[in-house]
């Protein structure tokens, strides 16, 4: 209930202040778990499906946050919906830091194979948005845009490549897809049993997450938006270095040097 009383309701009061307030137009952050199938997700467009079943609340109530969006466009209120996924970089507390927390405590698995691709974004896309909905007979309006770094990577790479600047061992221990969708079902309704309301370890919903595909492609983006990634992931990773030094307490050779 909480998921869809802010993510729906919460997009819903939104939509509703700008008809009252005569706002023009309006960008809504989405994400790209909307068109979440179970399975890999390997260069999808805007062509699929949004969900409307999920093992988590989050995918589906940003669903219905990003319908609402889109029929609420018309003449008054232009709207249209960004999915970035996994925004990452320089002042983030979420994607990163949580991954090597993980990693440094020893709770994070590598799910499944370990080869599955994944985008990241290090997000510029709104403003581009905003100035799209603003051109005469706007193809953006009313439409929803995947919005990444176009560079699909190895995810669990891409994880034990931050291990190592910020002086973390890097994840190797394995689970299967099978043991982490259990153990996820079952942290679920141990936490909903003792009422917790911090985040389990493991959902099935993670389990899935972390062992499948999640790129998609961003060439509506460019075409109608004019989207262009301005820092590729080497530089994201280059610019996010030294902040992880720092939280995690690793010195690398040319800091003891300096």
């Amino acid at each position: 209930a909480p998921f869809f009383k802010i993510n729906e309701g919460g997009t819903r009061a939104v939509i509703g202040a700008c008809r009252q307030a005569d706002v023009p137009r309006l960008v809504y952050t989405s994400s790209p778990s909307v068109v979440y199938n179970g399975g890999d997700l390997s260069g999808v467009d805007e062509s699929a499906p949004l969900c409307t079943e999920a093992p988590c609340a989050y995918p589906t109530s940003k669903a219905a946050a990003e319908r609402a969006v889109t029929k609420a466009n018309s003449k008054f209120l232009r709207t249209v919906s960004l999915r970035p996924h996994l925004v990452w970089g320089p002042g983030d507390r979420n994607v990163v830091p949580r991954a090597l927390s993980l990693a440094k405590s020893g709770r994070l698995r590598i799910v499944g194979s370990g080869k599955n691709r994944v985008d990241l974004t290090h997000i510029e896309a709104h403003l581009l948005a905003e100035a799209a909905l603003g051109a005469p007979a706007s193809p953006a309006a009313g439409k929803a845009y995947f919005i990444t770094n176009g560079e699909p990577l190895v995810i669990w790479d891409f994880i034990n490549e931050l291990c190592e600047l910020a002086g973390i061992s890097p994840v190797r221990e394995r689970i299967s897809v099978a043991a982490a969708t259990v153990a996820g079902a079952a942290l679920e309704l141990a936490w909903t049993l003792l009422r917790r309301r911090d985040d389990p370890p493991m959902t099935r919903f993670m389990a899935k997450e972390l062992a499948t595909d999640h790129f998609f492609s961003i060439e509506a983006a460019q075409r109608d938006l004019g989207y262009r990634p301005r820092v590729s992931m080497a530089e994201g990773v280059r610019d996010l270095a030294p902040a992880l030094r720092a939280e995690f307490g690793h010195e690398s050779p040319s800091d003891e040097k300096r």
